[in-house]
């Protein structure tokens, strides 16, 4: 793993749910001049996939050179053909990650867009609506998902560029003259750092250079916790490092405060649902949050630690795919993005260990038999090398 390089004078703007993120997205689009870089997980054919795929459209018609990569199993096969047909229609560039599953399991689960090299927007935010539900399109959610992105000017934006810009050229195939070239650009531009706010790092996974980046950023931050830590995701299935970085946070005075998502996956809840005992008798708050869809990845720690992206607590996500997070070390932002915790801490229900005091024996074994089953999935994905 290569470390954790931060730059300094950036401009970083935390957009909350679509209602933030969309309009901001387009806005930039339609003002681009001459290139733009977008990758998603989920690029959806619905209301709000109509509206960003115009308004790329519109940017190619000027002349913007247009780059869109969806992954194929996040999208649909059927949707990625139907993207594929409508963009070179109207000369967008378009590619597909990992069609049938030819390059193993890894899915691209980042969510980034890069404009004219001076503008990144990258977080959780799939390409699709609100208040569908994200699995089902015919689900109406009871309010807008819960989620978030960053809007980011300043030297990071160049981190950010070259890294979609490698993930571009890898699908359409480059030699190993022009990788080696392009990860010596990222790594000098990575050398020039800043001590001026805001100060913040694209940190990657990946099945090549940054398996365990995202991991060991979370174990760092955790590990020099003195007050507090509020963490969210909606998948929630760690291994022990994680588990046992969370517990020793706890115990030694840190207010650890996990918020979940809960309610999509049967399994899933299960296998979160196996861990709480042990995180609950080391001190750690747990709260389920019933509102809506949870879907945000972000966390803050202390008044100085924030992070915002595309990766969930899972093994799917610190193990097998290619996830995209930036760590920020600005106050201000922690502060802002901490209030938002604090509300959806607020609208969840919060687990107590008495809860689990009188759980039916058969519910006991189902979470024990959930968690046994996601490890012997996650070792034969992983290749052996998840870690319980």
């Amino acid at each position: 793993m290569h470390s954790v390089l931060f730059t300094g004078d950036n401009n970083i703007t935390l957009l909350h749910s679509g209602a933030e993120f969309f309009p901001a997205l387009i806005a930039a689009v339609d003002a681009a001049k001459t290139e733009i870089y977008l990758e998603t997980y989920i690029f959806a054919a619905d209301e709000t996939g109509d509206e960003v795929k115009a308004a790329l459209m519109r940017a190619a018609a000027r002349g913007v050179t247009v780059n869109v990569i969806t992954d194929w199993l996040g999208t649909g096969h059927r949707q990625c053909v139907l993207l594929n047909q409508e963009f070179r229609l109207g000369h967008v560039n378009h590619r597909i990650f990992n069609s049938w599953f030819r390059r193993g399991i890894t899915r691209l689960h980042r969510k980034i867009c890069v404009v004219d090299r001076e503008l990144a927007f990258l977080g959780g935010l799939n390409i699709n609506y609100d208040l569908r539900c994200d699995f089902d399109y015919d689900v109406i959610l009871p309010a807008p998902r819960w989620d978030f992105a960053v809007q980011i000017a300043g030297p990071l934006v160049a981190h950010i560029h070259l890294e979609v810009e490698m993930q571009w050229m890898l699908l359409g195939g480059l030699n190993l003259r022009y990788r080696w070239e392009k990860f010596r650009d990222k790594w000098l531009i990575a050398m020039q750092r800043h001590e001026n706010p805001m100060v913040a790092a694209l940190v990657v996974r990946d099945n090549l250079r940054n398996r365990h980046t995202i991991q060991k950023s979370y174990l760092k931050a955790l590990g020099g916790a003195r007050k507090s830590a509020f963490l969210v995701t909606p998948y929630f299935a760690p291994g022990r490092k994680l588990r046992r970085a969370l517990a020793q946070a706890a115990l030694r005075g840190v207010e650890v405060t996990l918020l979940l998502g809960v309610g999509q996956f049967r399994i899933q809840d299960a296998v979160a649902h196996s861990l709480y005992p042990k995180l609950l008798k080391s001190g750690v708050k747990v709260v389920e949050y019933r509102k809506t869809q949870l879907h945000g990845k972000v966390a803050v720690v202390d008044d100085d630690w924030a992070t915002v992206g595309s990766s969930n607590w899972d093994g799917l996500s610190l193990l097998v795919n290619q996830e995209a997070n930036v760590v920020i070390r600005d106050a201000g932002f922690v502060h802002n993005l901490r209030s938002h915790i604090e509300h959806g801490v607020a609208d969840g229900i919060e687990v107590r260990l008495k809860d689990y005091a009188n759980i039916p024996w058969y519910k006991r074994m189902w979470y024990g038999a959930a968690y046994l089953f996601y490890r012997s999935v996650l070792r034969i994905i992983a290749a052996g090398k998840y870690e319980d």
